[in-house]
Order: structure tokens, then C-alpha cells, then sequence
């Protein structure tokens, strides 16, 4: 497969599992077309024309060829320029990288990554909490990651990426719709009856488990084991950490208990306030069980991967 390829690809699975559905996405995509086609040729420098076709900011090809061809890869969830140098180093031991994948995002896609939290108003909305309610609650948590976002060194990997000629990527949102998806249907499927069978049942699933080993598995944060779990609502996509006020919103529209990836304190206190039990099922455990969600696609297609940087490798081909 080609770099152009492998990212397409990745882009046409989160759209398949966005919660949104593809038909809101598509209509998201027709209207960044429009609005671009609005601007004045001063205002459209610098604009990321990948918005046409990529619903999904911080998920880009960051440095190299697209056209290039790709037998091997080297995947993990932060691929910073340790990972660069490691990749460098793995071509020297007779294992050439051909490309890097990431899950969290570099350079612009992370300069830009508050763009794609306006997917959990959707989310939100889908719980039951009004659209009009889920765009005012998310609104100064968008502009309060944007700024948190601005002092950053963007580019620091891309450069060493650059020096050593090795493509990167990075696959975000667009593996977090997977993994989203995935525990969705499953605790739709399965209706675990209280917290205990929360933890079980994540448990069952082998990143979980090896998570569990490693010391970081699901862990019940609000609430307690015994406690019934209710409605389910599984939030892993949309960027990152959402509104503290959600929960209130949450508890109204009739959410027992919210499964996430990790938790602030500030969110924890609320949910804890609006009796909303939480489990934390694992950051590096639920970015890896939607990593291998992408990655099972490539290995089909024969290409090797390696993996380092907390990711959890689970084939499931």
C-alpha cells in the first residue's frame, strides 16, 4: 500500500464507525467545501484543503511522500522524536520503517485538535441532551483547549521525522470513533447489570486484560462495584476531555454510568455531584484496542508492523 493509501483508509473507517453517522459527515465535509469556496483569495492562505475530504483534524500524512510504498510500519500511541530515532535505529539492525504511525497527534493536527470536539456535541445530543445545550456547554471548553494548545512545540517530532527522511502519520479521532464503536455495541449488546460486570466484561477484551497486568486496568473512579450500571454511555472520541457540565446534561437524559479513557478531578467531582457512576477503562488500553482496530486493515494487506510506545498489540485478523 502507499502512504496516500493507508491514510485514506484510516479516514473512510472513522467516518464508517462516527457517531455522527456518515451521511452528518458528509454533509460536515460538503459544508467546508462551501465555505471555502466563499473566502476571498487572501483569506484561503494557509487553509487545510484536507477538510474537504478528512472530517478528522488530527488525523494527517505529517511528513513524507504519499506516493510512497509501505511493507513495514512502526505504530504506537505517542511517537515523539525518541520513537523517530528508534525507528532510525531499527533500520540499522535490518528492519526498515517505511512509515510511522501515531495515535496522538503532531505538529498542525495537533495545533488544530480542538476542531474535532465539536463531534461530542453530537455524541451528547445522541444521550438526549439537547443540541442547543450540548453546543453551549462545549463552546468555552473549545476555545479553553485551543488556547492550552497554542504554547506547545508543534513540530518538534515532524522535524526529526524531516532529518531522518522517515514518513510519519498520525491516526486520532479517527481510531478513537473505532474503539468508541466497538465497547458501544458491546455494552449495548451485553447490558452488564452493574459496575462489577462493567470491569468484567472490559476485562474479557485482551488489551484490558494485559492492561490489568501491567497495573493500569478498568477501575471504577464514581461509585462503587455494587452499584447498577444503567444506561451506558461510552465517551473515547471527540479530541479530548469534554465539558464538566455535561454530566448534570448526562444525568437529566437518563446516563447511569459514563465509561471513558481517563478523567479530570474538576469532571470527576461532577459526576460524583450528579450521581454518575464512572469507569475508567484505560487510556493507553483504549488507544491501542483502536489502533489494532486500524492496524488489523493493514496487516491483510500485508504489511509488518512493529509497535512500541504503549500500544497494546492485538491482532484480531
Amino acid at each position: 500500500m502507499r502512504i496516500k493509501e493507508i491514510y485514506a483508509l484510516a479516514v473512510a473507517l472513522g467516518m464508517e464507525k462516527d457517531p455522527r453517522g456518515k451521511e452528518a459527515v458528509e454533509a460536515l465535509l460538503q459544508r467546508e467545501r462551501e465555505r471555502y469556496a466563499e473566502l476571498k483569495e487572501e483569506e484561503r492562505e494557509g487553509y487545510d484543503t484536507e477538510r474537504f475530504s478528512n472530517p478528522y483534524s488530527d488525523t494527517r500524512i505529517l511528513y513524507g511522500d504519499p506516493e510512497r510504498e509501505v511493507r513495514r510500519v512502526f505504530a504506537g500511541i505517542d511517537m515523539e522524536a525518541a520513537e523517530v530515532l528508534l525507528a532510525d535505529r531499527l533500520g540499522e539492525k535490518g528492519k526498515p520503517v517505511d512509515l510511522i504511525i501515531a495515535h496522538h497527534p503532531e505538529g498542525r493536527a495537533l495545533a488544530e485538535l480542538h476542531e474535532v470536539m465539536h463531534l461530542q456535541e453530537d455524541v451528547l445530543a445522541r444521550f438526549g441532551v439537547p443540541i442547543n445545550v450540548a453546543e453551549g456547554i462545549l463552546s468555552s471548553r473549545i476555545s479553553e483547549v485551543k488556547r492550552g494548545l497554542m504554547p506547545l512545540n508543534h513540530y518538534r517530532t515532524i522535524d526529526a521525522a524531516r532529518l531522518l527522511d522517515i514518513p510519519l502519520m498520525c491516526v486520532h479521532t479517527a481510531a478513537d470513533n473505532l474503539v468508541a464503536d466497538y465497547l458501544q455495541r458491546l455494552f449495548d449488546e451485553r447490558r452488564p447489570e452493574r459496575l462489577s460486570d462493567v470491569l468484567k466484561l472490559l476485562k474479557e477484551l485482551p488489551e484490558y486484560k494485559a492492561a490489568t497486568e501491567q497495573g493500569a486496568g478498568p477501575t471504577v473512579v464514581v461509585g462503587e462495584k455494587d452499584r447498577r450500571a444503567g444506561k451506558i454511555f461510552v465517551d473515547m472520541t471527540g479530541g479530548t476531555s469534554g465539558s464538566q457540565d455535561a454530566y448534570a446534561k448526562l444525568a437529566v437524559a437518563g446516563v447511569g454510568t459514563v465509561v471513558g479513557m481517563h478523567i479530570k478531578e474538576e469532571h470527576r467531582k461532577e459526576a460524583e455531584k450528579n450521581n454518575i457512576n464512572v469507569v475508567i477503562a484505560g487510556h493507553m488500553a483504549s488507544d491501542s484496542l483502536g489502533m489494532n482496530l486500524f492496524l488489523d486493515e493493514l496487516a491483510r494487506e500485508g504489511i509488518e508492523i512493529l509497535v512500541g510506545s504503549g500500544l497494546i498489540r492485538v491482532a484480531r485478523t
